[in-house]
């Protein structure tokens, strides 16, 4: 009998361990909770509601097999062994820095046990440590890592491993019941998130099909817009595991090829890399999330204006596209990605406010947090990271709007206080008329904030700032 640890690989279609688990005979699925030795990462609310969700379908689709526990995995998976006879455990592998060290510690000790333990990748369609430069050192700019260390020298993503078509269950009564390991939030702010997204590997598959049929033509350009519905919304799905990276490429590739998208297909892939590169970033550089990458932004001069931090948080910092995402944020557990880019630009450089202040809140509201593309993610609009955008790339939230969401029909639908706006004054309503509010029932500083900073004066002040530190 082989201990199949389910992780971040919430599925049964291509999974490699569950696959090498069942060659050997009968398996006993388990998951483990384990906030003990993830610490300061353990997850956020959003990402344990989802996570709650998902083992509940992956319990379904193992036909009550499913064993939960809560605690040290180490402690927990040496038990096991002992309790069942268990020739060994497997496993896919995460990458996380603090999963890595723990998961090295308990391969180590169950080898030293006699046990089978293995390891396979499930996750990522590049092993981080074979992506490497020509000198052995890893790449720190996206475009050669994907094109020459990934396509050219790594090669096309394996194509997705087929389902078991027989599993053979192990007996066991151990565990918990899932309402125990406490996932689902005390205060029910969930309920938008529940009517948004369907967790699990089947709303997983539902994702991608309809994505590859009515969302890939014309996601080269249309996947900035958010009003549009042109992107895969296949984040948090890909973070807990309930689809693979390899089966959104091969996916995408033959639906492109077969509706003749090459040019957004290409996109879409790039977009996989980018989450690829995050996560390579993370594993060569494991104190991302928690120190700047460029060092010299060591000294810069953040504020600490936590009163403008909570407007951020809100959705009321008077600037309705920032407001529109940060509110999809709270009520969904998503935001569109062009959104995340202005959203955050407006925190570091219109507020000066740290990103962490921002990684942090991310990873508590985003049901899609991770801590490789949350880490890499902020630091890049931050200008401080790898591959960085430039400090004088100041996201302007007005033009931004206009071009992004040119109808209004994303911000409206966020932002209902400025549902009757006209486009011309929307993304700025403290310029319009007297008339023009009063007839669109705005009442600025009332029914709706007044710009908490004047947008060129924040620009020139971080201007400043960020030319100082060289």
């Amino acid at each position: 009998m082989i201990i199949l640890w389910f992780r971040q690989d919430l599925r049964l279609e291509d999974n490699p361990a569950l696959c090498a688990a069942v060659e050997q005979g009968r398996i006993l699925p388990v998951y483990i909770l384990d906030d003990v030795n993830a610490g300061r990462f353990a997850m956020g609310g959003a990402s344990r509601w989802w996570l709650h969700h998902s083992l509940s379908a992956l319990q379904r689709d193992l036909q009550g097999h499913l064993r939960f526990f809560k605690g040290d995995a180490s402690e927990i998976l040496s038990g096991l062994m002992k309790k069942t006879g268990a020739q060994g455990v497997y496993w896919n592998r995460c990458y996380e820095p603090w999963r890595i060290a723990r998961d090295k510690a308990i391969k180590t000790a169950l080898k030293e046990q006699g046990a089978d333990a293995r390891s396979f990748n499930g996750s990522l369609l590049w092993e981080p440590h074979e992506v490497l430069k020509e000198d052995g050192t890893p790449y720190k700019v996206f475009t050669p890592f994907y094109r020459r260390g990934c396509l050219e020298r790594a090669g096309e993503p394996r194509v997705p491993v087929e389902r078991s078509e027989r599993i053979d269950y192990a007996d066991y009564g151990g565990g918990v019941d899932l309402d125990a390991l406490g996932l689902m939030p005390e205060i029910d702010w969930y309920s938008g998130m529940a009517a948004e997204w369907t967790p699990g590997e089947a709303g997983a598959q539902t994702r991608l099909t309809d994505f590859v049929e009515h969302g890939l033509r014309g996601y080269k350009e249309k996947r900035n817009r958010p009003d549009l519905q042109n992107v895969s919304r296949l984040s948090p799905h890909l973070h807990f595991g309930e689809i693979s990276p390899h089966t959104a490429w091969h996916t995408a590739w033959k639906a492109e090829a077969v509706q003749g998208l090459k040019s957004d297909g290409d996109v879409f892939r790039s977009e996989l890399g980018w989450r690829e590169f995050s996560h390579t970033l993370l594993y060569h550089f494991p104190e991302l999330p928690q120190e700047n990458w460029q060092k010299k932004f060591d000294t810069f001069p953040w504020l600490k204006d936590y009163g403008a931090l909570e407007c951020w948080q809100r959705g009321m910092t008077g600037y309705p596209i920032v407001d529109a995402g940060m509110r999809e944020l709270w009520q969904t557990g998503y935001m569109h990605n062009r959104v995340r880019m202005v959203v955050a630009s407006f925190l570091v450089k219109h507020l000066m406010l740290h990103w962490q202040h921002g990684e942090r809140w991310f990873w508590d509201t985003l049901v899609d947090a991770d801590l490789a593309n949350n880490s890499a993610s902020w630091q890049w609009v931050a200008g401080c990271g790898a591959d960085a955008a430039p400090y004088f790339r100041i996201f302007n939230p007005i033009t931004q709007g206009d071009k992004f969401d040119p109808k209004g029909e994303y911000t409206r639908r966020f932002v209902p206080e400025l549902a009757q706006m006209p486009d011309k004054y929307l993304f700025c309503p403290w310029e319009a008329p007297k008339a023009v509010l009063e007839q669109a029932g705005v009442v600025l500083g009332e029914t709706y904030p007044q710009p908490i900073v004047d947008h060129k004066k924040a620009r020139e002040r971080a201007l400043g700032a960020f030319s100082d530190i060289g």
